[in-house]
């Protein structure tokens, strides 16, 4: 798909526009909308330079430019939706316009509440072992409430609210939370359906 982009590019055809096929295919595979995914394509562009922006399909975004993304800046997660959306095989947490377009579909209105949780829990698992423990909970907390020290909670409130989340996600009592533990207590929390993180 993205190869008759480069072919049509090298024929002097205009590189700005996805082909057709390829837009297919991603309307199919994202939860996406033409109009946005067309969107996506242009905003992804403008962040390379503009050598690269010929062959947009097979260049990579370095993880700093995505975080100047409006979405992203504020976000206390940022480095943490880079590496899960990055299939960079350098561990830069660089992005393909692939990579892209499945975050951006992942935090759109469309998504579905299981891919939503799916995902979520990944950019909480911050060691990546598949469950959520205390350390991992810790930074979570950390990550929500901020790193100043006026906001940053004492180790007895911090423990205390480990407690409280284990208690109420916990079910198999083994100390960590897995996914589909998560994944009930987020099916109990309307609210979580609605949060769209990136936009």
């Amino acid at each position: 798909t993205c190869e008759a982009e480069a072919a049509r590019a090298a024929m002097g055809g205009s590189a700005s526009l996805l082909p057709r096929e390829a837009l297919r295919e991603y309307q199919e595979l994202t939860f996406l909308s033409k109009q946005e995914i067309l969107l996506a394509y242009k905003r992804f562009s403008a962040l390379l330079p503009k050598e690269e922006r010929v062959d947009v399909c097979s260049a990579r975004v370095p993880e700093s430019q995505i975080l100047t993304l409006p979405e992203l800046r504020a976000n206390p997660f940022q480095h943490r939706i880079c590496h899960v959306f990055s299939t960079s095989e350098d561990g830069d947490d660089s992005m393909s316009f692939e990579d892209f377009l499945d975050m951006l579909s992942v935090f759109s209105d469309s998504a579905t509440s299981d891919i939503k949780s799916h995902y979520a829990f990944r950019i909480f698992d911050f060691d990546d072992d598949g469950t959520l423990d205390r350390k991992d909970l810790e930074k979570l907390v950390n990550c929500l409430t901020g790193q100043g020290e006026e906001s940053q909670l004492s180790n007895a409130e911090m423990e205390q609210l480990i407690q409280n989340i284990l208690e109420e996600s916990d079910i198999d009592k083994d100390g960590t939370i897995n996914l589909s533990e998560f994944q009930h207590v987020v099916s109990r929390s309307p609210d979580f359906a609605r949060y769209r993180g990136v936009r």
